[in-house]
C-alpha cells in the first residue's frame, strides 16, 4: 500500500501487528497466509484476489482491506514505543518455548517487561476473583515458596488469588508474569496498576491483544490458554463451578501440563471446582513442596547455575560442534558424532539443563545461538 512505503524504518515484524489488528486473522489463518505469501509484508499488501487464493474468505478480505486502508503503521508503532512495549512473534529467539509448542500458540505477544530464559521454569497460580481467608493464605504461601525455589509464577492479575500469587512471588524477591486479557495500554482491574508497575520490574506483562484493545468477557478464555501455556503446570486454588480458572486447568489437560487443585470445604461455593478438578484426576496439592517433587523442579537451581557453561568435556564439544540453527534428530547427531545412542541422548540432556542446546520437538535439537557464536568465536581465537 502506497501509503504506507513512507515509513522511516525497516522493521518487518510491524506487519506482523498489522496483520494481529484484523478480525478473524488467528493463529490458523495467520499461519496460512504467512506460510502463502513466505511473508507478512507481502501478505498486507496483496491484492484482494491473492488473499482469496491464500483461504481467506470474502468477509476477512474486507476486514483486512479496512484495516489496510484505516491503520497509520507508523502512529501504531509509535504508540507501541511510547508504551514501552516490545514485539515478540513466532519468528522471534525469546517467543516462550513452551509457549510456541502449544497448539495454535498466538503469532504475536506484546510484552512490557522482560521475558528470560528462567521463566521456561514457570507454574501457574489461578483461582477465584472472590478468595476466602483460606484461599488467601495458601496462595501467599505457593506464591512465596515457588518464588523462593526460583520458579517463575504466572497469573492473569485479576482481582483474588491472581493478584495476591503476584504479590508473594513479588515480596519473596522472586519473578512474576501476568497475562492480560486486553491491550498493554490499559491494566485491568484499575485498583491493579501498582501492582502491574512492579511486575514490569521484576517479570512482563503479556498480551496477544493490540493496544486499545478493551477487557471484554470473550478475550478471557483465550488468556487463560496462554497462562496455561507457558507453564509446566497449572495450581488451582480456589475456584466456584463456573470459575474461568476451571477453563485454564481445562487448557492445561489438553497441552500436556500437570493440573494440581487445592482441596477445599465440600460445603463452599469456593472450592467446588477444585474439589471436582480432583475428583476427575487432578493432583491433590497439600502442600507445596509436592510440585518439587512431583516436576522434578529441584533441578531449577542446577539449571540455573549452569545455563552458561560451553562445552565442559570432548563428548559435548563434540555434539555442540555438530547442532547449528537448524533442528537434527538424536539419530542424525549420533550418526555424525559416531557415538552410542545412549551416551548422545544422555549428554544432550545435559547440555539442555545447561542451556546449551534446546529441544524443539520430536527429538530434534539446535544449539542455543548466543553461546553456539561465542564458541565458535572462542574455537578461532584458539
Amino acid at each position: 500500500m502506497s501509503e504506507q512505503r513512507g515509513l522511516p524504518f525497516n522493521e518487518p515484524r510491524l506487519f506482523w501487528v498489522a496483520l494481529n489488528l484484523v478480525k478473524g486473522i488467528g493463529s490458523v489463518r495467520f499461519k496460512a497466509l504467512v506460510d502463502h505469501f513466505g511473508d507478512a509484508h507481502i501478505a498486507w499488501e496483496a491484492p484482494p484476489t491473492a488473499l482469496r487464493a491464500a483461504g481467506l474468505s470474502e468477509k476477512i478480505v474486507n476486514n483486512l482491506k479496512q484495516v489496510r486502508a484505516s491503520v497509520d503503521l507508523k502512529t501504531v508503532w509509535e504508540q507501541l514505543d511510547a508504551h514501552q512495549i516490545t514485539l515478540i512473534t513466532w519468528l522471534d529467539e525469546n517467543y516462550p518455548r513452551r509457549l510456541k509448542e502449544v497448539h495454535q500458540s498466538p503469532p504475536v505477544l506484546y510484552s512490557r517487561g522482560q521475558l528470560i530464559p528462567e521463566d521456561e521454569w514457570a507454574i501457574a497460580v489461578v483461582g477465584t476473583r472472590r478468595v476466602s481467608a483460606y484461599g488467601r493464605q495458601v496462595t501467599e504461601a505457593l506464591g512465596s515458596f515457588l518464588a523462593r525455589n526460583g520458579v517463575t509464577v504466572v497469573s492473569g492479575l485479576a482481582r483474588g488469588v491472581d493478584a495476591i500469587a503476584h504479590q508473594a512471588a513479588l515480596d519473596a524477591g522472586g519473578r512474576t508474569i501476568a497475562v492480560l486479557g486486553n491491550g498493554l495500554d490499559r491494566i485491568y482491574p484499575p485498583e491493579n496498576r501498582k501492582l502491574a508497575e512492579d511486575i514490569i520490574e521484576n517479570g512482563a506483562l503479556i498480551s496477544d491483544y493490540s493496544l486499545g484493545t478493551p477487557p471484554e468477557s470473550s478475550n478471557f478464555p483465550p488468556r487463560n490458554r496462554i497462562i496455561s501455556g507457558l507453564s509446566i503446570a497449572v495450581v488451582v486454588v480456589e475456584a466456584g463451578e463456573r470459575s474461568g480458572a476451571l477453563i485454564t486447568a481445562s487448557f492445561a489437560a489438553e497441552q500436556g501440563r500437570e493440573v494440581f487443585a487445592v482441596p477445599g470445604n465440600i460445603f463452599a461455593a469456593h472450592s467446588k471446582g477444585t474439589n471436582r478438578l480432583i475428583q476427575k484426576g487432578a493432583h491433590p496439592l497439600l502442600n507445596p513442596e509436592d510440585l518439587l517433587e512431583s516436576l522434578n523442579l529441584t533441578l531449577v537451581t542446577e539449571h540455573k547455575t549452569a545455563r552458561t557453561v560451553l562445552p565442559a568435556d570432548g563428548t559435548e564439544a563434540k555434539l555442540f560442534g555438530i547442532l547449528d540453527h537448524e533442528p537434527k534428530h538424536i539419530d542424525e547427531i549420533g550418526s555424525l558424532a559416531k557415538l552410542p545412542i545412549e551416551k548422545v541422548s544422555a549428554t544432550l540432556a545435559l547440555m539442555e539443563l545447561k542451556g546449551m542446546v534446546r529441544q524443539v520437538g520430536g527429538m530434534n535439537y539446535v544449539a542455543l545461538r548466543e553461546l553456539k557464536a561465542k564458541y565458535e568465536v572462542d574455537e578461532k581465537s584458539t
